[in-house]
């Protein structure tokens, strides 16, 4: 009710930009691209095989554990095979993906009861288009596995303990199977952007792998668009009896526009549209209450990053013997794995998101705090990106997106209400770089911008956040 009262007569979806100012008007303006399904994404969502995540699942289980404290020398057994066994057949899928072992040295320390080489498998897809081959967008999941039943005697022998039964199908063998599946199908086609395919070691020690990673690509300061976690997405059935296979979680951190936040939203509004048999439920939490995953690290590291997972899980089997392929179901992986291909491939197409705001400088006043205060007659508009009032009652956005990409058509505005869980209504600017809504207070709705190129692939949203007043 609060945006119809904000923008009487309005479509609900996509508004002409009749009311925009300063920006061409709307018979020269060039219509907006076309939103039909693309028929690549189509393609690579058919393409994603229940039975080919089953036999993953079986292989990893075939391994009796993959704890990464486990003898790593063995031929057949272990965390040693396991990860050869998933770099050869990510080498098997295509000779343009670049796969790797990314090796950290990790001290003994906490859960890692000696000094041990970890291994995280990589797969790079590259991106073929120069304004973009430097975006990642990333598949992940772990593939080490852990059993806590651990008989008395041998609570001070961890070298054994590391050596029991700890098949880790669902948790997760299933989100490992995810990335490799992906990489089967996407390393078939040609994309924009890079995606990047990740089986993490590590993360029943406190996520060692991924915070090496993390730590490692921020110091090189790669630019990663997205993380997209899969962890324990093999499960229908919860331990209460509870079933869903119907429905997925997408676990992102506050604050409600941040750019994990953006991810999530992305991932329903992609994932629903090209696999409407499942419905994505963003959760607004980092992670489980008081648990974590892999994505976690990258959020540290500033990274838009988000969990993907079960709304069933069986507390029962996780960490035990009983984690099994009996108990999993390779059809659910695939109705997630399917999300995550549908939202990679969309995103890595798409131009990149726009800059809505500038990062605030040290011991600099935030611009929000100066520039939206209201006052009794105009004054120059400020320059860059940003929002303000425009001559007190405007909304006035201002974007950047340098170095732009061939095929960009124009930005979509979008808005919702502070307290909406998403964007309710979409304003096509045209290729431009700033838009006005008359008449339209900066207070009492959320606006942002995504990019569009000439085949209707959207980027995520950028939006305008409100920057913490200075002390």
């Amino acid at each position: 009710m609060l945006l119809k009262r904000m923008f009487p007569g309005a479509n609900l979806l996509l508004c002409i930009p009749l009311l925009a100012q300063g920006v061409v008007w709307q018979d020269e303006t060039p219509p907006m691209p076309s939103q039909r399904l693309d028929p690549k994404i189509q393609k690579i969502v058919s393409e994603i095989s229940a039975d080919r995540i089953a036999e993953i699942l079986k292989k990893l289980e075939s391994f009796e554990t993959r704890n990464t404290l486990s003898d790593a020398t063995q031929p057949n057994r272990g965390i040693g095979a396991a990860r050869q066994w998933i770099f050869d057949q990510f080498k098997s899928y295509s000779p343009r993906l670049q796969v790797s072992f990314d090796t950290h040295t990790i001290p003994k320390a906490g859960r890692v009861w000696k000094e041990v080489e970890l291994r995280n498998v990589v797969a790079v897809l590259p991106g073929k288009m120069q304004q973009s081959g430097d975006r990642w967008i990333m598949i992940t999941g772990h593939y080490d596995s852990l059993n806590l039943r651990v008989p008395p005697e041998l609570k001070d022998q961890p070298a054994k303990a590391a050596e029991l039964i700890a098949p880790g199908v669902t948790d997760d063998g299933s989100g490992t199977a995810c990335a490799m599946e992906c990489a089967r199908v996407m390393s078939q086609y040609e994309f924009d952007a890079t995606l990047v395919f990740v089986a993490f070691a590590g993360e029943e020690q406190g996520l060692v792998g991924s915070r090496a990673m993390a730590k490692r690509l921020k110091e090189k300061s790669q630019t990663i668009q997205a993380v997209l976690n899969n962890d324990i997405i093999g499960s229908e059935i919860s331990g209460n009896g509870a079933v869903d296979n119907r429905r997925v979680l997408v676990f992102s951190e506050e604050p409600n526009d941040s750019t994990s936040r953006q991810i999530a939203r992305f991932v329903k509004r992609i994932g629903e549209r090209y696999f409407s048999e499942m419905t994505v439920d963003m959760i607004f939490r980092y992670d489980r209450f008081g648990r974590g995953g892999d994505h976690t690290p990258f959020n540290q590291e500033g990274y838009a990053a988000v969990r993907v997972t079960t709304p069933n899980e069986n507390f029962a089997n996780q960490h035990s013997p009983t984690d099994t392929f009996a108990n999993t179901s390779p059809a659910y992986a695939a109705k997630v794995t399917r999300i995550n291909a549908a939202a990679a491939a969309a995103m890595a197409l798409a131009p990149r998101s726009p800059i809505t705001m500038r990062p605030p400088q040290p011991g600099a006043t935030p611009a929000a705090s100066t520039e939206v205060e209201a006052v009794p007659t105009p004054r120059p508009q400020p320059t860059g990106p940003g929002l303000s009032r425009g001559s007190g009652y405007d909304a006035v956005l201002r974007w950047e997106h340098p170095d732009a990409e061939p095929d960009l058509a124009g930005f979509i505005v979008v808005v919702r209400s502070t307290t909406a869980p998403d964007w309710e209504r979409e304003f096509w600017a045209g290729n431009v770089r700033e838009f006005t809504l008359k008449n339209t207070s900066i207070d009492q709705v959320v606006f942002g911008v995504k990019s569009v190129d000439r085949e209707g692939h959207e980027s995520p949203v950028s939006a305008y956040v409100l920057a913490p007043r200075a002390r």
